[in-house]
């Protein structure tokens, strides 16, 4: 089963190409407190349909490149101008 991932489109500046921001909140192990994490995917855009401040759901997929192993399925929401 391949992991589906919904992230924020930080940079769409290259072709066929966007970096996706996953962000998360966790517990700290040791100490409790509610730490902010995020995680930064590299994403293979086929028709360059996201822009940058998008919001997008990607899976994931065979390596692309050396930093793409992600594809985009669909835009959810798009950036307001």
């Amino acid at each position: 089963m391949r992991k589906k991932l919904t992230g924020l489109v930080t940079s769409d500046k290259m072709n066929k190409s966007l970096r996706v921001e996953i962000k998360r909140l966790y517990r700290h192990a040791r100490y409790g407190k509610i730490v902010r994490d995020k995680t930064v995917c590299h994403v293979h855009d086929e028709a360059n349909a996201a822009r940058e401040g998008d919001v997008v759901e990607i899976i994931e997929s065979r390596p692309r490149s050396k930093m793409k192993r992600w594809e985009l399925i669909r835009v959810v929401k798009t950036a307001e101008d």
